[in-house]
């Protein structure tokens, strides 16, 4: 493959639009259909916001719970498996205490077509509700937890998971398994629950995912991408890009104007202003893996390269403007080095290093290339990072079994362990103020030493010297959403990878 065909595939689709890649007249957003369902006596209507990516759904309609529906539905054709999740809320104090939001999935737009949902009520009730047959009755499943403002619909097969969640919290989920067609129509809708009443809500954080085939083959078999960021307060996302490959970990660079991702071997600048792609010239050093990191003060990267027949993964530092003779810093014949952190001072790298059969955590010297290890166990010890201040290093270890954030001294002393949940938690990083670090938190039944693509995980932030987890993001990502430090710098936002399938 040519290099001029590497860049165009790296470059996907730069907009801000959805990652379908069809048009449709009443399309909105993601959803290219819009329309009233069971012919309510007020018509509703739903819009989408180019600059805040979210939708506002109006409708009237009887209640959704008998034999007939009467809802607003913004939609597509799905084919297969799916997972379609939002941040919700009902505009107003409402007329009726049933009025309901939420997502839904049916065979047709038939008022009686059989149907599952997750659905949010206006008194805080939140339940899975379906109708197995057409014609026959909705019955539900209630969730334990009342009043979420995150909601996802997932489609496995014949099963389908409703998990809600309040911002900041874990998802809490239901499921039921039940014969729906393959082709669905799925979407957000909403119902008045009064026939002479209109009721509006707003969707925000909206994410229609096709998730990966169930027998990809890691490494080898690559769905889309979406690059975001996100407000950390709010949790507030929007998509800069949709790539039809796979691109992995952003850097946000130091003067705010910049991210800097790897895709196929090669690393890409994004500029925030106007959208643009440019290669970042890395020289000979072009199958680089998702290891990159930025020098504090933003004038150097440091890259991890595959050398050799042996692929062996080589650090090199170099410019951050690009050069085409990065200086190799890490020895090959000592084994396998990833990048994962600078000293504020630009004097000193800490990587994964693979020496002695098992990985651990190394600090090098750049000018004198002399290592020195900071941890020293069979256990694997991975994505260390320093503090801004310098005094310390925060990495991830599956050493007590899951693995979890620890916090050692600049000098590899006292290791101590922050996160002591059920999660498999990787890639620390600490905000720019040194108050608070992000990380990933992947499901408790993977690999701990392991941290796959294409999982629903999230991003949870926590106090720097530990506490409280807050759950800040829920995604469909995993191995390069947030690999490297991606902190805007003035610590307000992060940048993440997202994953689907491009949307038909």
């Amino acid at each position: 493959m040519t290099s001029r065909t590497l860049i165009n595939t790296a470059i996907g689709f730069v907009s801000l639009c959805p990652l379908s890649t069809m048009t449709f007249a009443n399309a909105v957003g993601d959803f290219t259909h819009t329309t009233d369902v069971g012919d309510p006596e007020l018509s509703g209507s739903s819009s989408y916001s180019e600059s805040t990516q979210s939708y506002t759904l109006s409708g009237a309609g009887i209640n959704m719970w008998a034999e007939q529906d009467q809802f607003q539905f913004a939609y597509r054709e799905i084919k297969g498996d799916f997972i379609i999740r939002a941040t919700v809320e009902f505009e107003g104090e409402g007329v009726d205490p049933h009025r309901k939001i939420g997502i839904i999935a049916r065979n047709s737009l038939d008022s009686d077509s059989p149907y599952v949902d997750a659905c949010v009520h206006g008194d805080g009730l939140t339940s899975l509700q379906y109708r197995e047959g057409k014609g026959g009755a909705t019955d539900q499943i209630v969730s334990p937890l009342e009043g979420p403002t995150e909601i996802q619909l997932q489609r496995e097969g014949h099963r389908f998971v409703f998990s809600a969640a309040r911002f900041g919290e874990t998802y809490q989920s239901v499921s039921t398994e039940m014969e729906l067609d393959e082709e669905l129509l799925a979407g957000l809708f909403i119902c008045s629950h009064n026939p002479s009443v209109v009721e509006t809500a707003h969707f925000s954080n909206v994410r229609v995912v096709l998730p990966a085939d169930p027998d990809f083959r890691p490494y080898r078999d690559y769905i889309g991408s979406r690059l975001e960021i996100m407000k950390v307060a709010t949790g507030e996302r929007k998509v800069l890009a949709t790539f039809p490959n796979s691109i992995q970990a952003p850097n946000w660079t130091p003067d705010g104007k910049t991210l800097i991702y790897n895709s196929e071997g090669k690393l890409y600048n994004y500029t925030l202003s106007d959208g643009s792609i440019t290669e970042l010239n890395t020289g000979h050093a072009n199958d680089n893996n998702n290891d990159h990191v930025l020098s504090f003060d933003g004038s150097q990267i440091g890259i991890s390269h595959h050398l050799g027949d042996s692929r062996t993964s080589v650090i090199y530092t170099l410019p951050t403007s690009g050069s085409d003779n990065p200086v190799q810093i890490t020895d090959p014949e000592n084994g396998h080095s990833y990048l994962h952190g600078w000293t504020p001072d630009n004097k000193r790298l800490i990587f994964t290093g693979h020496r002695n059969g098992q990985y651990d955590i190394w600090a090098i010297d750049i000018e004198t290339k002399e290592e020195t290890p900071l941890t020293n166990l069979p256990t694997l010890d991975d994505g260390s990072e320093y503090s801004p201040d310098g005094q310390y290093i925060f990495f991830n270890s599956v050493r007590s079994g899951n693995m979890q954030i620890w916090r050692m001294k600049a000098d590899g002393s006292e290791q101590t362990q922050l996160t002591f949940d059920t999660f498999n938690n990787w890639f620390p990083h600490v905000s720019p103020d040194g108050t608070s670090f992000i990380y990933i938190a992947f499901p408790s039944d993977i690999d701990p030493n392991d941290h796959p693509f294409y999982k629903k995980v999230y991003l949870r932030q926590m106090p720097i010297e530990g506490g409280e987890a807050k759950t800040i993001a829920y995604i469909y990502g995993g191995q390069g959403s947030i690999n490297v430090p991606s902190w805007s710098p003035d610590g307000t936002h992060i940048a993440f990878v997202s994953n689907s399938k491009e949307l038909d």
